[in-house]
């Protein structure tokens, strides 16, 4: 299925809240999920029902109020795993099983101790049984990056027959490279029959930092859903994290791609789900992360003062963060001192600019950071030299 539309599929719910000590309750699941329908994804992975009676109760609860996404719920290749999703499912004004079975040689031989034959089989018989339940079904062949493409392909054809409605190619440990990744789509879409019925969907781990990068290359070789969460938050190094694909597709309009998310709301998300979760983000983490639009050289800062555009290729307020931030330390120069000053109410002249700098060095070199307090103790000391106009 092909045009310029990428489908965002948060899995933050259900894959992010695999990473240890982020358990979620009921009721913080229900405030992300309405928090994830207001920013514009597309499908809420909302959880596992079968993996335990209170996942189940949280997909059902979140089935209820979501007013605009899909409503998803996870499942292995096992009948009592699908039929239970169905029914926490069945109160979504959109649902979806997401439904799926290892393909690599090394889950066929050593997770399932089977053969390609009957994964197949599995897979079929997975995918016909939830679809008696949905119309949409989502099918993930995990581990599809370690997976032979030739096998791929006749996996993904049997399930299309199946009645599949999206092919989950996951990068289950995060081995690929972005070359690969791209490669392996664009194989599946040369090689797959019917495969222009279906969405083909990107599903990237970060243990190697490519989540993204491999997100990307697959959106550019045709697939149309990227399966991300808040943060990049995960099993062991995390997933592709969505503020970062959304705003790469947003600042490359080349690519002829686009998604449904109000971005501005990215970085007030980003807080309610490490607030929630418990799980505080880099200070040097893309787009969300404190220092995602701070400045600290002189020579950065003296040039996002003249224009942000110099040193920044993103508008702050456009993830929701007010305006970028220029941090004084050692490194800092007059420019941004002047600047600072203004921003707290002096306006310095050169004379008293040269003055109030070389206080600014003296206590900059003393700690990591001038902050708003330390600034009108140096303008004291330079008013004691020369007097300061107050805006």
């Amino acid at each position: 299925m092909q045009d310029n539309k990428v489908h965002i599929f948060d899995t933050t719910l259900r894959d992010g809240e695999q990473v240890p000590g982020c358990k979620l309750d009921t009721k913080q699941k229900l405030v992300i999920a309405e928090r994830l329908d207001l920013l514009g994804v597309n499908v809420i992975e909302a959880g596992f029902p079968v993996s335990s009676p209170g996942d189940f109760n949280s997909v059902a609860e979140i089935a209820k109020i979501v007013k605009n996404a899909t409503v998803c719920g996870l499942t292995r290749a096992v009948e009592n795993d699908i039929k239970v999703a169905a029914e926490a499912l069945k109160y979504a004004k959109y649902p979806r099983i997401h439904t799926g079975i290892g393909t690599s040689d090394s889950h066929i031989q050593f997770k399932f101790n089977s053969t390609r034959e009957k994964v197949i089989e599995r897979a079929v018989k997975a995918v016909s049984y939830s679809k008696s339940f949905v119309d949409d079904v989502e099918f993930y062949a995990e581990d599809a990056g370690r997976t032979d493409n030739e096998f791929l392909a006749e996996v993904c054809e049997e399930v299309i027959k199946a009645g599949a409605t999206v092919l989950n190619i996951p990068d289950t440990t995060g081995y690929c490279l972005p070359e690969e990744y791209g490669a392996k789509m664009k194989y599946l879409r040369e090689n797959v029959k019917g495969i222009e019925n279906v969405i083909l969907s990107c599903h990237c781990h970060n243990d190697l930092g490519m989540a993204t990068a491999n997100s990307i290359a697959g959106v550019i070789n045709g697939a149309r859903q990227i399966e991300c969460t808040i943060n990049g938050i995960g099993e062991r190094a995390g997933n592709t994290a969505l503020e970062e694909v959304v705003m790469v597709l947003k600042q490359h309009p080349y690519l002829n791609l686009e998604t449904s998310i109000n971005s501005r709301l990215l970085y007030d998300t980003s807080i309610m789900v490490r607030e929630s979760m418990g799980m505080p983000v880099q200070p040097n983490k893309a787009i969300v992360g404190a220092n995602a639009f701070a400045h600290s050289s002189g020579i950065h800062q003296d040039g996002v003062i003249k224009n942000r555009e110099t040193y920044e290729i993103m508008d702050p307020e456009d993830v929701g963060v007010t305006e970028s931030a220029i941090v004084l330390t050692a490194r800092s120069g007059r420019a941004a001192l002047a600047y600072r000053a203004k921003k707290i109410g002096y306006e310095l002249t050169k004379i008293q600019l040269d003055i109030a700098y070389k206080s600014f060095l003296e206590t900059a070199d003393r700690q990591k950071e001038v902050k708003d307090e330390d600034m009108h103790v140096i303008m004291k000391e330079v008013n004691k030299i020369s007097k300061i106009a107050m805006l």
